[in-house]
């Protein structure tokens, strides 16, 4: 590979020879490790890879790449500081002619631990947001226990009653939360299951307004019609999306909440179902609806775990549909989904 073709690499790269000793680096490695080029190639690698871990030590004094059992080719990645203190992920292969000669070549590669830093901010958010998550109901499940336990035999059936309801309600409200949880963990591996059948969206989708429409006083009003076919979906995770879409028009928008469940024109191939969720609030601007269906996305300070536009999003393209925002008449938000009626591949 030429120096050109180093020099191209989004990666750092610093190779040295049998006697330890720098023979290439590309600009990646000059720009992050902050030497001079020229002056870098001859120069011992120890010298050039100004690493430290956080109790000092240095990359070649922990690692030693020429040393060792013959049967070792690289040093996994692992995390070292810059002398500015900036953190960098550090890899190297070790190149012999055969397994009973020594090292030949050192090919270090480096990269910015920004990914990993974003990364772990992102487990830090999620974290918190499933602390949040779960001690509201946690709250509510405990102390109606506790009042149950203390004062069962002061309470009047109708309390009694209320607060198991509460409690019941409360013990879904954490089963779908972490339902959703493992859902997300799955999407973002590839490991989502489906287990699709045919199903009746009409039934599917008013089993969701009935329900959603129960614990809320806002008016939901469901269209269905004539003549919709059955798609092959897993019923599960189809109710799991129109859950998602019904409940975050009730809590981000205003107005009534109009559900629509249609087919495409009978001339137009593959046939497909579209299910339309919309409400009567402010909308979601054109510059924001490629971030809703992010992880952690949330509109203003209505409070939600920020997963289940991304969710949707997630459970949509695994049965080969999609999502699309746009805005209605009245300019509140109508978000569609349009799934094959038959099942894809």
């Amino acid at each position: 590979m030429s120096q050109a073709d180093l020099d191209a690499l989004a990666d750092g790269a610093v190779l040295a020879g049998p006697d330890g000793r720098v023979t290439t680096i590309n600009t990646t490695a000059v720009r992050l490790l902050g030497v001079d080029p020229a002056a870098a190639v001859g120069r011992p690698l120890a010298d050039v890879l100004a690493l430290r871990d956080h109790d000092g030590r240095a990359w070649c004094a922990v690692n030693r790449p020429y040393e060792g059992l013959a049967t070792r080719t690289g040093v996994p990645e692992q995390s070292w500081l810059l002398p500015d203190g900036t953190e960098v992920l550090v890899a190297a292969r070790l190149h012999r002619t055969a397994l009973d000669r020594p090292v030949e070549r050192v090919a270090v590669s480096l990269r910015s631990g920004r990914g990993r830093a974003r990364l772990d901010r992102e487990r830090s958010d999620l974290v918190a947001t499933v602390a949040h998550e779960l001690r509201s109901p946690l709250t509510g499940v405990k102390g109606f226990v506790q009042a149950l336990l203390n004062r069962w035999d002061k309470l009047s059936d109708e309390q009694k009653k209320l607060m198991l309801t509460t409690v019941s309600s409360d013990s879904d409200r954490l089963s779908r939360l972490i339902a959703e949880l493992l859902d997300v963990a799955r999407i973002d591996t590839g490991r989502l299951q489906l287990y699709p059948r045919p199903s009746d969206p009409a039934l599917l989708v008013r089993r969701v307004v009935d329900s959603v429409g129960a614990s809320t006083s806002r008016p939901l009003t469901l269209e269905a019609s004539a003549g919709v076919p059955e798609i092959v979906v897993d019923p599960d995770k189809f109710t799991q999306v129109v859950t998602n879409l019904v409940e975050n028009a009730v809590r981000h928008g205003a107005g009534t909440v109009r559900v629509v469940v249609g087919s495409t024109p009978l001339d137009e191939r593959p046939a497909a179902v579209r299910i339309v969720v919309e409400d009567e609030g402010d909308g979601i601007p054109p510059e924001l609806r490629r971030r809703v269906f992010t992880k952690f996305w949330k509109a203003g300070a209505t409070g939600g775990s920020g997963l289940g536009l991304y969710l949707v999003n997630g459970l949509v393209e695994a049965h080969g549909g999609t999502v699309t925002i746009g805005d209605t008449e009245a300019g509140g938000a109508r978000i569609t989904v349009v799934l094959p009626a038959e099942p894809s591949a």
